[in-house]
């Protein structure tokens, strides 16, 4: 958990993982300073794969990468039955809790499905850090755009609310997302939030934007607010830059 005690959230747009000759990928700076969030000499991180169905090589990434860092590693699958037989207990006893990208639709079914949704919520409010990218990143907000239910992007407002506000991620990597995030903002069917490039995360402590961090130079975050009937604006936030590249 934080040692500050607050809630925190880094939501990630893009580039969690980075490719590497040695491992195959190893955690980029942003999973570097989600981890830091803990405050924690050795933290306890779980992650999560539901969005990809707890495919093997998924997992597998996953350990791959985070045993890279000085932590204690675990994951929570939900296929083809749960693999920790008290759940909130495992969550609970997490520092950091760490969502993989995929189908964010089918991640938020199964998850209220198993009543992670509520799980989730209290670990939050105890103080365990959340994180994780695209689907992972979008889950904890109001909604955002996804591709779940094919290549055409189209809206998603049943996220889990944690943070009252829509989410954009790989925001300057796929032409759909910013004017789709735009237009629904613009039209009330989203409320306004933040968004995220490649390789920027958004850092919320309980429902409040605190600042947005980035490994690279280019990248960028926003906000995104309506601004008169049908239409929105949007206002670029230079992140804190924890490393160039």
């Amino acid at each position: 958990m934080s040692t500050d005690g607050q809630p925190h959230i880094l939501a990630i747009g893009g580039g969690a993982f980075l490719p590497d000759d040695r491992y195959g990928f190893s955690p980029s700076p942003l999973v570097r300073y989600a981890l830091d969030l803990t405050g924690q000499d050795r933290p306890r991180i779980c992650f999560l794969t539901t969005a990809v169905g707890d495919g093997t090589e998924h997992i597998a990434r996953g350990y791959s990468v985070f045993s890279q860092l000085d932590a204690e590693v675990s994951h929570l699958a939900l296929f083809p039955m749960p693999n920790h037989a008290d759940m909130r207990a495992h969550l609970l006893s997490q520092d950091l809790i760490y969502v993989a990208g995929g189908s964010v639709a089918n991640l938020l079914a199964l998850w209220r499905l198993h009543g992670l949704d509520v799980i989730l919520r209290e670990a939050w409010q105890e103080g365990v850090v959340l994180s994780g990218q695209s689907a992972g990143a979008l889950c904890w907000h109001v909604g955002g755009t996804t591709d779940s239910y094919g290549p055409e992007l189209r809206p998603l407002g049943d996220g889990l609310g944690f943070l009252p506000y829509s989410c954009g991620v790989h925001y300057d990597s796929d032409p759909q997302r910013r004017p789709l995030l735009q237009r629904l903002v613009g039209e009330g069917a989203l409320p306004g939030g933040y968004a995220a490039d490649e390789s920027a995360a958004l850092h919320y402590v309980g429902t409040e934007f605190v600042q947005a961090v980035a490994y690279r130079r280019e990248a960028g975050a926003y906000r995104v607010e309506p601004d008169g009937p049908g239409t929105a604006k949007e206002n670029r936030i230079d992140p804190r830059l924890l490393a160039a590249l």
